[in-house]
C-alpha cells in the first residue's frame, strides 16, 4: 500500500511539475513582444505622444532611435514651440527612467540650448584641454551640427544658432591663446 500510496504521490508531483511548466509556458507565449515601431505621424506632440507610448511598452533600448525620429518630423515642421515640446519629452524621458536628469538635460542643451555640452566641465586648461584640444573642438563642431539641426532647423532660432557659432569661434581662439601660454610656461 504505501508503495502505491509513494508512486501515486510522484506521479501527481510529476503532473503538478508539467502542468506548472505548461502554464508559465503559455503565459509566456500570450504576451507579445513589443514592436517597438517608429512614430508614424507627422504632427510632432502626436508622434511624441506615440514615441511615449512605446517606451513605456517595452521599447526603452531604442531611445535613440525614437529621438532621431522626433528630430526628423520636426524639422518637417519647425517652429518656436519644438524647443518646449522637446523640453517635456526629455523631461518625461528622465521621469520615466530611461534616461537620469543630467543625461536628458545634456540632450536638450546639445540641440536646443547655444551653450555646448562638449565644453562643460571643470578641467585645467593646460593639463586637460590643452593636450585634447583638436578632439575638443572636433567635438564642439559635431554638436554645432546638432544646433543647426535643433536650434535653426527645428526651431528656427537663427539668433540662437549663430550666437552658438560665434562661442564656438570664440573658444577656438581663446583656448589656442590659452595652450601656447601653458607652452611658453611663466
Amino acid at each position: 500500500m504505501k508503495m502505491v500510496l509513494r508512486s501515486w504521490v510522484e506521479r501527481a508531483a510529476r503532473c503538478c511539475l508539467l502542468l506548472a511548466a505548461a502554464v508559465a509556458l503559455g503565459s509566456c507565449a500570450s504576451t507579445p513582444a513589443p514592436t517597438c515601431g517608429l512614430p508614424q505621424q507627422r504632427d510632432l506632440a502626436a508622434a511624441i505622444d506615440e514615441a511615449q507610448h512605446s517606451l513605456t511598452q517595452g521599447c526603452e533600448t531604442r531611445f535613440q532611435a525614437y529621438l532621431d525620429a522626433l528630430l526628423e518630423i520636426a524639422e518637417g515642421d519647425p517652429g518656436s514651440d519644438n524647443k518646449e515640446q522637446f523640453s517635456k519629452f526629455l523631461l518625461w524621458v528622465s521621469e520615466q527612467g530611461i534616461l537620469n536628469r543630467r543625461q536628458a538635460q545634456e540632450l536638450y542643451n546639445r540641440y536646443f540650448n547655444v551653450k555646448f555640452v562638449s565644453l562643460l566641465g571643470d578641467y585645467n586648461n593646460c593639463a586637460y584641454s590643452c593636450p585634447r584640444q583638436d578632439q575638443l573642438l572636433d567635438r564642439m563642431q559635431q554638436e554645432l551640427a546638432d544646433k543647426e539641426r535643433g536650434l535653426l532647423k527645428i526651431c528656427e532660432d537663427r539668433d540662437g544658432y549663430y550666437r552658438a557659432d560665434r562661442l564656438l569661434k570664440e573658444t577656438e581662439l581663446v583656448l589656442a591663446a590659452t595652450c601656447t601660454a601653458c607652452t611658453t610656461g611663466p
